[in-house]
């Protein structure tokens, strides 16, 4: 993960996620999945006959799908913090990138669901007057969640001022 914040020379300094939520989303996959497999295995193993159960084999191999897939689109996610806007980029297919004007922000907040604090992780969701560019930035350390919230918070008042 890169540190640092706003421009070097132009080139926004880019920021990745942290590893935590990959082994969230992971984890998540494996227990639904697997407890999917598992279910279907037994239920037409029971009710149709031990041929039927291999059907169990298709959760299974959408479990290893979606392994690769979460990989892929938790390295897509990277922000950057710049002199006058927050740069989100996402996506693997199709790549989005928002952007987030400093002076627009009506409200920083940062969440934490139940399972996000059990990994140590928290978001930070961004609101503005144009629900278009209304953005989150999923999985981060609490820490730097509250500091990225600090922060955007200041800037946003700080260029709002003048409108």
């Amino acid at each position: 993960m890169e540190t640092g914040t706003g421009d070097r020379g132009g080139v926004p300094v880019w920021r990745s996620l942290p590893p935590g939520l990959l082994r969230m989303r992971r984890l998540l996959l494996v227990v639904w999945l697997g407890l999917s497999a598992l279910a279907v295995g037994l239920l037409l193993g029971l009710l149709a006959g031990p041929k039927w159960a291999l059907f169990a084999v298709l959760p299974l191999a959408a479990l290893g799908w979606g392994w690769v897939l979460l990989g892929r689109n938790w390295r897509s996610w990277r922000y950057a913090e710049r002199v006058d806007d927050l740069l989100i980029s996402r996506g693997v297919l199709w790549r989005e990138q928002t952007v987030v004007p400093y002076g627009r922000m009506q409200l920083v907040e940062v969440t934490s669901g139940p399972v996000e604090r059990y990994f140590g992780l928290a978001s930070v969701q961004l609101h503005t007057a144009a629900a278009a560019t209304d953005a989150t930035i999923p999985g981060l350390a609490p820490a730097e969640a509250e500091r990225l919230r600090d922060r955007l918070a200041e800037l946003g008042e700080a260029r709002s001022a003048g409108l």
